[in-house]
């Protein structure tokens, strides 16, 4: 999740760019970069580090940067290649013609880049992005919007990208396939960003560009094409939002936001991770003898991490046939661990500073044991500590509550299990291949969810955020969206929440149930339906409302309400699943008046024992 900015206009665009990508440095932080076009010619500059080393890389530089009316720059968030200066965008072509700055994965870049060097090109930088520019150049004849358009039609992946050229200043070509893209207009200046906030100072009249289009940006407005070069129609929209809201982008809360970025947050995590069909690339991770060779799995998490690694407990067992033991960090670092040759223990932690997961992490590795590290922050201490990391690709995180880091992790565990799978032989090619498609599917069914859900989860909050208990109940991969949904709930409503195992229900929680007592029962397609099922006509029988997360189309569950998610795989539903119960707590929470953002008592990072 990188983020990008673009300007053209009157004005020097320099400041213009970082203040954009001041607007955009949620959206990723490991590196950034400008590109000024000016006399005919393109001025870089790139910088590893957080926004000030490229301001200071600026200050130290003598030439004409002030000149530049058009410019294009990028903030990183690294998926492939290191965190380097050479890595960092703007990317650019032999000649540096045509520069470019990326967001998103090219899924097809290793046989465009083995192309392009057969024919004696050289690259500069490990990453995807860079084929890009050299995709255009070689599709350039004096319209940049042409060798766009060409070079769109030969990628394949998900990204959104801004070019510019030496030859044509004054223009930028912009185009997207699923991440997000949007152009600002001012008055005789136009801005293209990731997001509104990059230019919501300058202009609030913006267009959208959506999936599968081409823009053409000049200072009079924009231009939009499909894929096969024909003119399209974009209404212009008036933005009224305020500073706070920019900073949200729009939303409430930063919560909310965060939810509507799950599709990429799970996007980024898988996407160049499974560019074939058949088998998963971990790039860096474990190497494969290790991972073959591994008897027993160990996970240890604390909190939204441990109900992540709980479903992918379950996915790798039933994948790839690996006995795997699931335990609360803090528990376990008080233990004395048994850890036998060729165990590996995977410590989750969206931040990478979890005290007790560390600490969890250390005492296996004195062990002995293989360790890694499933975090979504490069640097952190995680990273540090573990023999290997598995970088989730959620970008920045601002409420305290977990949710879009929370899918990520899950999408990273079924990474790690189906690469386990493949390398021990215990799903065939076309097993694989039938995961793999589905699992590529999951950001387009959350796109679709989301917004159904949410209206839906606002209905029914509104008949039930003042109960004082709700009771949360799932089976098998069920059973950790129940625990996570309980947990939402507790976060950032205060209300007392239970959470169990559907089957252990008789075993004390049923004592509970009233006709007052909210039951949300995790209900979607799976071996076990019929099971949770009659566990619901149990819970029915004693009085009690239900409210069942099922699967479209499903008629078998018999619930008092129904919350539906799209059809997948049963064992990815888990991905799906969670977004209701996380609306639902988000509605109960506000309707509270409570602030979902920062919840009393609570800290995002939780360094302390």
């Amino acid at each position: 999740m990188c983020g990008i900015v673009g300007y053209v206009g009157s004005r020097p665009s320099l400041q213009l760019l970082v203040s954009g990508l001041e607007r955009l440095e949620y959206r990723g932080y490991d590196s950034a970069g400008l590109a000024l076009v000016h006399d005919g010619h393109i001025d870089s500059v790139r910088a590893v580090g957080n926004l000030d080393n490229l301001k200071a890389a600026i200050a130290g530089r003598e030439n004409g940067d002030a000149a530049a009316t058009t410019g294009i720059g990028h903030t990183r968030w690294a998926t492939h290649g290191r965190v380097t200066e050479e890595n960092a965008h703007p990317h650019f072509d032999p000649s540096e013609k045509v520069q470019i700055v990326l967001n998103g994965i090219v899924e097809n870049w290793v046989e465009l880049r083995e192309r392009f060097t057969a024919e004696g090109a050289q690259f500069s930088s490990e990453t995807d992005a860079e084929v890009v520019a050299h995709l255009i150049a070689a599709h350039y004849d004096g319209d940049l919007v042409e060798a766009v358009r060409k070079a769109f039609n030969e990628l394949r992946g998900h990204y959104a990208f801004v070019a510019v050229c030496a030859e044509q200043p004054g223009l930028m070509v912009a185009a997207r396939k699923e991440c997000p893209l949007v152009v600002g207009l001012g008055e005789g200046e136009s801005f293209v960003a990731s997001a509104i906030p990059a230019f919501l100072r300058e202009t609030r009249r913006v267009q959208l560009v959506e999936n599968d289009e081409i823009v053409a940006i000049d200072a009079g407005g924009a231009r939009f094409f499909d894929t096969a070069g024909t003119p399209v129609e974009r209404a212009v929209d008036d933005v009224e939002w305020d500073d706070d809201a920019a900073e949200k982008g729009g939303y409430d809360t930063f919560m909310l936001k965060e939810i509507y970025e799950q599709p990429d947050a799970v996007a980024e995590t898988i996407a160049d991770r499974v560019a074939e069909d058949d088998r998963v690339d971990l790039g860096d991770f474990l190497d494969d003898e290790t991972l073959a060779a591994a008897n027993r799995i160990v996970i240890v998490a604390c909190g939204t991490s441990y109900h992540a690694g709980l479903i992918g407990r379950y996915v790798i067992e039933n994948w790839a046939r690996v006995p795997v033991e699931m335990d609360v960090a803090s528990e376990y670092r008080y233990r004395d661990p048994v850890l036998r040759e060729n165990d590996i223990v995977i410590g989750i932690t969206q931040s990478g500073e979890t005290a007790d997961t560390l600490a969890a992490m250390r005492l296996a590795r004195e062990a002995g044991a293989t360790v890694v590290a499933v975090t979504n922050v490069m640097g952190s201490q995680a990273t540090r500590d573990a023999d290997a990391v598995l970088y989730t690709r959620a970008g920045l995180e601002i409420g305290v509550a977990a949710t879009k880091t929370f899918v990520a992790q899950v999408a990273a565990m079924y990474l790690i299990a189906l690469k386990l799978a493949e390398l021990k032989s215990t799903l065939d090619a076309d097993a694989r291949r039938e995961l793999i498609t589905e699992l590529r599917r999951i950001p387009h069914y959350l796109d679709e969810t989301i917004p159904a859900d949410d209206e839906r989860a606002e209905q029914i909050a509104e008949r039930w955020y003042e109960s004082e208990f709700f009771l949360y109940l799932g089976r098998h991969v069920g059973l950790g969206i129940a625990l996570e949904g309980a947990l939402k709930l507790k976060e950032v409503s205060y209300i007392p929440t239970d959470a169990y195992a559907a089957g252990e229900m008789k075993h004390g929680p049923i004592a509970l149930l009233d006709e007052d007592t909210p039951v949300i029962c995790i209900a979607t397609e799976s071996p076990v339906l019929e099971k949770v099922a009659s566990n619901i006509a149990e819970v029915r029988a004693r009085g009690a409302h239900v409210i069942a997360v099922a699967t479209e189309g499903d008629t078998s569950v018999q619930a008092d309400e129904m919350l539906f998610v799209p059809r997948t795989h049963w064992l990815l539903q888990p991905l799906l699943a969670v977004v209701p119960l996380q609306l639902l707590a988000y509605h109960i929470a506000r309707k509270r008046g409570l602030n979902v953002d920062q919840p009393r008592n609570l800290a995002k990072t939780v360094t302390v024992e």
